[in-house]
């Protein structure tokens, strides 16, 4: 992988493919760069992209102490790597962080965004006591509990499906990255849109989300399409916080280039 420095000294870990105008590929919860490895090769032949690992995950870096301030700087990076300015996909916690790094002005000619993380009118915000909890566990290096309990009480997910998902090839790494759940929490906020500053973002925003997600992540995706000036929503074929690869490949490579 390609590493780039950011601001703070941390070195951050990135890998560019294809041809065309720059997209920046940014993940959320648990993931690095290699959740993008089925999207990469639906974009290379209309664009070039850069997925890069998040502080603390992957081959980057960390620093002692977590700031919103600091993952903002990363992109910044990245975007200079990509040649100033660049498209920006985002999806879940990462859509959060591309939110806040368009409104404190980041060079992002356009944004798109799958199922930003926020809780509408109508659907209850997790406990008030979570993030002390979440971090009670990894004080304890209790990495497969802390996992366990972010997906049940920020995903909604039923014990039954957190089981499974323990089964499946994708646990260990979230297990590995389960520290990183302290920086997603706190890109939370307090889980509501933040109305009256996306409301001055100029920035043209696609916001997906698939038909076949939750009805709590629904209505965070269309009320964000909403209150964005230049922004517009779509629904697209898939599943629970997750968008057909393929399709998604081709809306995005066509928003990238026109």
């Amino acid at each position: 992988m390609r590493k780039v420095v950011s601001a703070d000294g941390t070195t951050i870990a990135y890998e560019t493919a294809g041809d065309g105008p720059p997209i920046v590929l940014l993940n959320g919860a648990f993931r690095d760069h290699t959740i993008f490895d089925q999207l990469v090769p639906e974009l290379t032949s209309k664009c070039t992209t850069y997925a890069y690992d998040r502080r603390g995950r992957g081959e980057s870096g960390d620093s002692p102490a977590y700031a919103i301030d600091r993952e903002i700087e990363d992109l910044a990076a990245v975007i200079e790597e990509a040649g100033g300015q660049a498209v920006v996909f985002a999806g879940s916690l990462g859509a959060n962080l591309a939110l806040e790094a368009a409104m404190r002005g980041l060079p992002i000619t356009k944004l798109a965004l799958h199922e930003p993380y926020y809780r509408v009118e109508g659907f209850p915000k997790p406990p008030s006591d979570f993030m002390d909890r979440l971090k009670a566990l990894l004080a304890d290096d209790d990495r497969d509990e802390a996992a366990a309990l972010w997906l049940a009480e920020l995903m909604d997910l039923s014990s039954e499906t957190i089981e499974q998902w323990r089964q499946g090839p994708m646990w260990p790494m979230n297990v590995a990255n389960a520290h990183t759940l302290v920086y997603d929490t706190t890109l939370c906020g307090d889980y509501t849109i933040p109305s009256k500053r996306l409301a001055e973002l100029r920035t043209p925003c696609l916001v997906l989300n698939s038909d076949g997600t939750s009805d709590w992540f629904r209505a965070a995706a269309r009320a964000t399409a909403t209150v964005l000036p230049n922004g517009w929503g779509m629904e697209l074929p898939g599943s629970f916080h997750r968008i057909e690869m393929d399709i998604l490949g081709r809306v995005l490579a066509g928003f990238a280039t026109t």
